[in-house]
């Protein structure tokens, strides 16, 4: 029989190789929280990636600077071309005023820019809240469309940002010389307006012949007679117009009784209320005549039939000696 002593010595020499085999099983045994952290490592990690992915460059964040202050300019169009700019104007700033501050309205005479105008408000805000009310609103019996303009007007810069004022102005007029240039609507109207212009060249020399045509035909019939005779029987005939009634429509109209210091900003303010507006061409040498171009005989039968025999000088020309003189509008000859 063992005596006591040597099963403990026994028991005891065992007990490391027992934890021993025990710790091995444990090291190589799967850990399962281990395994937790490496997973939420690793998705920690694909989530960082994430998120650096998705955060936001600098560049929106400087776009976004560049173009807020273009929130205080309202672009609108679809306006009723019939109404006279100062009266539209004045209407535009009493309906924009009641959301701010209205720096300035912009309008334009040109055929392009006809119906749009500019608003250009002090507060950001307060054009977000009008573009966002006023759009759709009827007014002179159009609904108007309204937007935010692609640039800065010249009362934004003027307002905010004096100091750079000459290179805003630089950069617009760079911009717009671009813009005509390619634009392929700009290029057929030149087109247009070169076929107009020999038109209307040729249709001045035909009516400046005809005279010339019935002192030929004096002379002939008088062919035995002086020749200073015939030449002072046919001046007279210069003052004939033919009637109205026998000219055909023309999409060119003839104008004629004009006060002596009439310039074609004073018929384009006359004519320019009236839809298809195209050209104002005056005579060199010739203040009291000139043509006006319309899009076709529809669009300049109605300028005629409002026109003719009226005083528009009196708007356009208050205090002119001559403001009294009515107009003759007629269909050109060609």
């Amino acid at each position: 029989m063992p005596s006591p002593a040597v099963e403990i010595a026994s028991v005891t020499s065992t007990e490391p190789s027992t934890l021993a085999s025990a710790s091995t099983s444990t090291s190589t045994a799967p850990n399962p929280a281990a395994g937790d952290v490496e997973m939420a490592t690793a998705t920690a990690h694909a989530l960082d990636g994430e998120q650096a992915a998705q955060q936001p460059e600098p560049e929106p964040e400087q776009e976004q600077e560049e173009e807020e202050p273009r929130f205080e300019v309202v672009y609108i169009n679809n306006l009723n071309e019939k109404v006279k700019l100062a009266v539209m104007k004045q209407s535009l700033t009493t309906l924009f005023k009641e959301y701010g501050k209205v720096l300035g309205v912009t309008l334009h005479r040109n055929v392009r820019m006809r119906g749009q105008a500019f608003v250009t408000l002090l507060d950001p805000k307060a054009a977000q809240l009008a573009v966002k009310e006023v759009k759709g609103f009827p007014l002179y019996g159009k609904p108007m469309q309204l937007a935010f303009a692609k640039t800065r007007s010249d009362a934004l810069v003027k307002k905010k940002d004096p100091q750079h004022m000459s290179e805003h102005i630089a950069e617009r007029t760079v911009r717009k010389k671009v813009s005509r240039r390619e634009n392929p609507l700009r290029k057929k109207e030149l087109q247009k307006k070169l076929a107009a212009k020999q038109a209307a060249e040729a249709a001045a020399a035909a009516s400046s012949s005809l005279p010339d045509a019935g002192a030929s035909t004096s002379a002939s019939t008088t062919a035995n007679g002086a020749p200073t005779s015939t030449t002072t029987t046919a001046a007279p005939r210069r003052q004939v117009q033919m009637p109205d009634e026998y000219l055909p429509p023309n999409k060119i109209l003839f104008i004629q009784n004009l006060p002596s210091k009439t310039t074609k900003a004073h018929l384009e303010a006359v004519f320019a209320p009236y839809p298809g507006l195209v050209e104002v061409r005056t005579i060199p040498g010739r203040s009291n005549i000139a043509f006006v171009e319309f899009v076709d005989e529809v669009q300049s039968a109605p300028a005629k039939e409002a026109l003719h025999n009226t005083k528009p000088w009196e708007e356009v020309m208050p205090g002119d000696e001559e403001a009294g003189l009515r107009i003759k509008v007629t269909f050109a000859k060609m």
